[in-house]
């Protein structure tokens, strides 16, 4: 499995995973929006950036799903990165989501100077909390009320990783 920057003809594919409720799933449809975001934030800047980004997940010739990330302050001049994950309704329960996971922690803390990665996902979506805690992320506790979805207001899980936590080689690797 690889994490490969967005291409044009991945675009169809991040609207349908935003833009379909059968495809979202359950706790990540948010109601429709803007069908063309991808494509303008795409071309402005490929998806990528100094507040965040996102990456195709790919396992051989297959889009399996993506990942992303954003800024998210910690502190008067401190922030961390927040993760995202979505992944076709064909490619979940395999194991997929812990692995991307694990990949894009890699890239971050190689490639940026944060000291601390976080996730949340909704208290009852007990198999993205498996695979954050597969992926080595910590839970922290439970933020109540904070997103809303499907008319009410959801509490979210809170899972963290530190780079102490992560031992990368000279490369930039995890080694352990």
């Amino acid at each position: 499995m690889t994490l490969q920057p967005v291409a044009e003809d991945d675009l169809s594919f991040l609207e349908r995973m935003t833009n379909d409720p059968a495809t979202t799933g359950q706790h990540e449809w948010h109601g429709w929006s803007d069908p063309g975001t991808w494509r303008r934030a795409w071309a402005e800047a490929g998806l990528l950036g100094e507040n965040g980004g996102v990456l195709m997940v790919v396992h051989g010739a297959d889009r399996v799903g993506n990942v992303s990330w954003r800024k998210t302050p910690t502190g008067a001049r401190c922030y961390c990165w927040s993760l995202g994950i979505g992944l076709a309704p064909e490619f979940r329960g395999r194991g997929y989501g812990a692995a991307a996971q694990r990949l894009l922690v890699r890239y971050l803390f190689a490639h940026t100077q944060v000291n601390r990665i976080q996730a949340e996902t909704e208290i009852t979506n007990i198999a993205e909390q498996r695979a954050l805690e597969n992926a080595g992320f910590t839970r922290e506790g439970v933020l109540r009320g904070a997103a809303f979805r499907a008319g009410r207001w959801h509490d979210l899980a809170l899972y963290s990783m530190l780079r102490a936590e992560v031992e990368l080689d000279a490369e930039g690797l995890i080694s352990t």
